[in-house]
């Protein structure tokens, strides 16, 4: 779990591999039903990328900087950078054609 004290340690400080950044909140329906395919992700990593969530109620400065509007919202970072996103409940396998992009 990133914090809004963490993120830029453990999002923006990796090097070399993606990121992706889940945008949640525990009430949203959307969100409960990605996680399960988020952390099937996170088990296939192989060290290829990272899956960190961060909860929009408890950090609300991260999400207003990324404009977070709606969630479930991912954000791809690499080297420090925003690189791409998905917004909505998005199946695994647009998941990891995005994250595939960035490797």
């Amino acid at each position: 779990m990133v914090t809004d004290a963490t993120f830029a340690r453990d999002v923006l400080g990796v090097k070399g591999r993606p990121v992706l950044v889940d945008f949640w909140a525990p009430w949203c329906g959307p969100c409960r039903m990605l996680a399960p395919t988020l952390e099937e992700l996170a088990t296939e990593a192989d060290g290829k990328y990272l899956i960190a969530k961060i909860n929009t109620d408890e950090n609300p400065r991260t999400s207003s900087e990324y404009r977070i509007s709606g969630i479930p919202a991912m954000l791809i970072f690499k080297d420090g950078k925003q690189v791409d996103q998905l917004i909505g409940l998005a199946p695994k396998q647009a998941i990891v054609a995005t994250l595939s992009k960035w490797q």
